[in-house]
C-alpha cells in the first residue's frame, strides 16, 4: 500500500495504518495544519491537547501540549520535513525547528491524503529509528489512539457543517 508513495515498510521500525473517511481532502488538511483545530480531536480521549503551534514549511516547528486526565502535561516539539497541501505532511520529533538534532529523538510521522469518491483515503505512518521506540509506540496504544484520534476529527469536521 504503502510502495506506491516510494515507502517500504521496516515491520520492526514502523507502524501503519490506512483508511477510508467520508471527509474531503481539503478539510482534512486544514484539521491537520490549523491548530486552533488541531487542539480539537489530535489527542485521543481522556487526553486532551491543550495548546499547537504550526509553522507549516519545512523546517518549521510542529509543537503540541498534551495533557492526561491525572493533569501531567507533555510537550512535544519537532518540525515539518515535507509539505504538500491536501496530500503530504511530514513532521518529526528527530529534529526540532530550524533542523536543530533532538537529544531524545522518538519517531517520524508522514500522513498521505488522497481524495475518493466519498471522501479521502487517509495514510498515517510512524517510522521509528529504534527498535525499542516501535514496541514503545505500539504498546503505548498507538493503533488504538491514532485511530480514536482520527474518529474525533471526522466528528469534528462533520459538526462543523
Amino acid at each position: 500500500m504503502l510502495q506506491e508513495f516510494g515507502i517500504k515498510i521496516n515491520p520492526e521500525l514502523d507502524l501503519f495504518f490506512e483508511r477510508n473517511v467520508e471527509v474531503p481532502p481539503q478539510r482534512v488538511w486544514d484539521a491537520w495544519t490549523r491548530p486552533e483545530l488541531l487542539v480539537q480531536w489530535f489527542t485521543p480521549d481522556p487526553w486532551k491537547t491543550t495548546h499547537c503551534e504550526i509553522d507549516l514549511k519545512p523546517g518549521g516547528i510542529f509543537r503540541t501540549v498534551m495533557k492526561s486526565p491525572e493533569g501531567m502535561e507533555m510537550d512535544n516539539i519537532g518540525s515539518f520535513l515535507e509539505v504538500v497541501p491536501q496530500k503530504k505532511l511530514v513532521f518529526t520529533d528527530t529534529l526540532l525547528p530550524e533542523f536543530v538534532p533532538s537529544e531524545n529523538p522518538f519517531f517520524t510521522a508522514m500522513v498521505f491524503l488522497e481524495p475518493t469518491a466519498t471522501g479521502t483515503r487517509y495514510i498515517a505512518l510512524a517510522r521509528h529509528g529504534k527498535k525499542e521506540n516501535c514496541n514503545q509506540h505500539k504498546e503505548m496504544g498507538f493503533f488504538a489512539g491514532w485511530n480514536k484520534a482520527l474518529d474525533q476529527m471526522i466528528a469534528m469536521i462533520q459538526n462543523q457543517r
